[in-house]
């Protein structure tokens, strides 16, 4: 008798293990359903998923930054406006000049929006970051002001940098760029003003960290500007040499996006200056 309970007890055991772990299969531990899209997830997938297979990352995820910083994701009411400027002063221009297709081919898979600034120890203060030429993230988002011109286009200055950085990446730029004063290039650029900077020969501060951020500099500087503003840039360097240099690196600059690219990136300043003034005026 006590033989055949100890089976009965076996049996009832495997029993019950059984339908656990069929009730288990049944359930998936990964969301299978269907995210409910919100006004703002619509118009992103109309606007930069659908035409361009660009995502983006606008809610927190903690795999998509720096955990060692004091960062925060953006106020929704800041996002659209945002998004609406990218379009068209990053976008429409590109494809305007570069062919309807360029940003279709040639940009970033990601934007990571970050709502607050992304502070470095050395004091300095990172704007914006480009990932491996398929991810771009761009900080501070809610301090930017849609209605003041010059902040528009420093922010966007950012944008034009790190795009910069996805075109060379692609497609190379010419060594002979780096040998033009590299004897200036530091670590330590953040110790250097700006304006001492163009007296050496570099448009920025930052451009002397090194010949990659040097040459993205030069076409973020011409892309947040007139050609105008741009000559008179270097027009007010007291350094006739500097000068000198800078109208060198220009030129590569004007080469790289005729030859590699067959772009006139001339037609392209004038484009995007036109748009962030239409924007603003909006």
């Amino acid at each position: 008798m006590k033989k055949w309970i100890q089976h009965l007890f076996v049996l009832t055991f495997i029993l019950l293990f059984s339908c656990q772990k069929d009730e288990r299969a049944r359930y998936s531990q990964i969301d299978t359903e269907t995210p409910e899209l919100s006004e703002l997830d619509r118009y992103i997938r109309k606007e930069f998923v659908q035409p361009y297979n660009i995502a983006i990352q606008y809610k927190w995820d903690e795999n998509e930054v720096d955990l060692n910083r004091f960062l925060y994701p953006p106020t929704a009411s800041n996002i659209r406006p945002l998004l609406e400027i990218i379009k068209a002063i990053w976008i429409e221009p590109y494809n305007q000049v570069g062919g309807s297709d360029f940003i279709k081919i040639i940009a970033p898979r990601q934007f990571t929006l970050v709502g607050g600034y992304n502070y470095n120890k050395s004091g300095t203060i990172t704007l914006g970051i480009a990932e491996g030429g398929v991810k771009i993230t761009l900080f501070n988002v809610d301090q930017l002001d849609m209605t003041d011109i010059n902040g528009v286009r420093r922010y966007f200055k950012t944008l034009q940098h790190e795009y910069g950085h996805i075109l060379h990446q692609t497609k190379a730029f010419d060594p002979a760029y780096g040998q033009i004063n590299p004897q200036f290039y530091t670590a330590q650029w953040f110790n250097v003003s700006d304006q001492q900077a163009k007296e050496l020969g570099f448009i920025s501060a930052y451009s002397m960290s090194n010949e990659q951020e040097d040459f993205v500099e030069i076409i973020s500087e011409m892309l947040t500007n007139s050609k105008e503003e741009y000559d008179a840039i270097i027009s007010n360097i007291n350094s006739s040499q500097a000068q000198s240099i800078l109208r060198q690196k220009e030129q590569l600059v004007v080469n790289y996006f005729a030859n590699q690219w067959n772009i006139d990136i001339y037609e392209l300043q004038e484009v995007i200056y036109n748009a962030t003034l239409n924007v603003i005026e909006e």
